[in-house]
């Protein structure tokens, strides 16, 4: 067995160099949070490079995720995915609001659109839709039955960094907010931190006095909010990442890209990046589905690679609705959710990050194909 480890992801790091130079900076301020100048920078070049209206800075993209939801002052039932990191129906908790599950399509991992109407009640209150993977969910479809009903559309874009729908803009632009992730084994990292993406300059300082402990003034808090706030430092490290995304992204499409080459004639073996993406994908992740006609089951091929010294990761699994905290709410049985538990127990996630060497996708296939 190969003596270093193949880790599922591996983060992206700017220049050592780069980064002492900005906490120079930050050292000589002393501002170290509270929307600082490297805070207020990050936000504007990210408006630019993502092409949306408004970025707030948060802690994380569960703070985001949090603060977006008590902005909307929502009551009721959230429509939602199973297929999901649990942060997603964590936060609708947290904000006392009922999680109802619909079912998603094995195709791309998304909310299957035909089951939301049916999911729909006089409680529901919005739809929480994620994209998963990166693969953009039918915006179009989810934002036409929200209008019908009168929901609101919140999306978890936490994978979608960058990426872009079939109409050529980012996939960012939909809903009445998004939020992102800018955890560390995301394709853009700041450390640890997330953003929320609004569309009006109201809805962007409303979300940032929510962020900021519901304080408007030094006498004058009108509301209870939360500390989700970005530090300096977190911001310092976004901006240096941000110089050279583009190029992370590019070396992450050629491993997806080498990995669909090798990987399309082993039968029992589906890749998802090749199905799923719009017109720009960022290639957050390398989710393969094994079928029924492959050689192992996906938790044999699981352990197989693990014996191998190459890390694969079972993710979605287990299902949001299959976990203790909500497996016995109404929506979260097996009937209700069919491709949702398949899928859970079929995909499986192979390595993908900027530096990982040609060679070594081509290890990992050799290991599927034999």
């Amino acid at each position: 067995m190969p003596d270093n480890p193949i880790f599922v992801t591996r983060p992206s790091l700017p220049s050592l160099e780069d980064f002492v130079s900005s906490l120079e900076q930050i050292w000589n301020s002393k501002f170290l949070t509270n929307g600082g100048p490297f805070h207020q920078e990050l936000e504007e070049k990210l408006v630019n490079y993502l092409g949306v209206p408004y970025v707030s800075l948060a802690s994380n993209g569960d703070a985001a995720l949090l603060t977006v939801l008590k902005s909307m002052d929502l009551s009721g039932e959230v429509i939602t995915t199973p297929y999901s990191f649990v942060s997603t129906t964590h936060s609708i908790l947290w904000n006392g609001l009922t999680p109802v599950f619909v079912d998603v399509d094995p195709s791309s991992g998304n909310m299957d659109t035909s089951k939301i109407e049916d999911a729909i009640t006089d409680k529901t209150a919005a739809i929480l839709a994620v994209h998963c993977y990166g693969f953009p969910c039918d915006v179009g479809a989810i934002e036409t039955i929200a209008k019908k009903h009168g929901l609101k559309v919140i999306y978890d874009a936490a994978h979608a960094f960058g990426v872009k729908c079939h109409c050529g803009k980012s996939v960012l632009n939909h809903g009445d907010a998004s939020i992102l992730s800018f955890h560390a084994t995301k394709v853009f990292n700041t450390l640890e931190g997330g953003a929320i993406i609004s569309h009006t300059k109201t809805q962007k300082d409303h979300i940032d006095l929510i962020k900021n402990f519901g304080i408007a003034g030094q006498e004058d808090i009108p509301f209870h909010g939360l500390n989700a706030k970005m530090s300096e430092v977190n911001a310092a490290f976004g901006l240096l990442q941000l110089n050279h995304i583009d190029k992370v992204i590019e070396k992450r499409k050629s491993v997806s890209d080498l990995y669909c080459s090798l990987l399309n004639d082993i039968e029992g073996v589906t890749c998802l990046n090749e199905t799923a993406a719009g017109d720009q994908h960022n290639y957050s992740y390398f989710p393969v589905i094994i079928g029924d006609n492959y050689k192992h089951t996906r938790d044999d091929l699981f352990d197989l690679l693990k014996s191998h010294n190459i890390m694969s990761r079972k993710y979605f699994y287990p299902l949001l609705s299959n976990i203790q905290t909500y497996q016995n709410y109404p929506t979260a049985t097996v009937g209700n959710l069919p491709h949702a538990n398949n899928l859970a127990s079929r995909v499986l996630c192979l390595p993908i990050y900027e530096d990982l060497k040609h060679d070594d996708v081509r290890r990992i296939c050799e290991v599927i194909a034999k």
